[in-house]
């Protein structure tokens, strides 16, 4: 049974996108992880570190930041495949609060999306 009214078809084109998506990012995470390494190594090698060095990053906000970048890739891995399981188990396409149909445009500009938009809305936070 498809999900959410969606065509096996339109299934099959967002199990393709999401698996794109899905492999370029596992290529960013292998490429940040080779840096994470030399970083890593450079740390513990004793380089010269020097935190009050004007002209550059030191290791440790380089760590810092790619540190940060890692975890958001690895968040967003963890999204793309709850999309993929969601469609393995007949649900994609489904607003995982409300139980409605996630629109279209919304799948379309978030294939990974697991609220419909107003539940998305909902759901964030409030800055006052």
């Amino acid at each position: 049974m498809p999900s959410a009214g969606l065509s096996a078809a339109t299934l099959e084109h967002f199990d393709g996108v999401l698996h794109t998506q899905r492999d370029e990012l596992l290529a960013e995470l292998q490429q940040l992880d080779a840096s994470l390494d030399d970083v890593r190594t450079a740390r513990s090698g004793g380089s010269s570190d020097d935190e009050n060095d004007p002209e550059g990053p030191t290791l440790s906000s380089e760590w810092s930041q790619m540190s940060g970048v890692h975890e958001d890739f690895a968040g967003k891995l963890a999204e793309i495949d709850s999309a993929l399981s969601r469609i393995a188990e007949g649900n994609f396409g489904i607003c995982a609060r409300c139980g409605e149909r996630i629109g279209r445009a919304r799948l379309d500009a978030r294939p990974s999306a697991e609220f419909c938009i107003d539940c998305a809305r909902a759901l964030e936070p409030r800055h006052t």
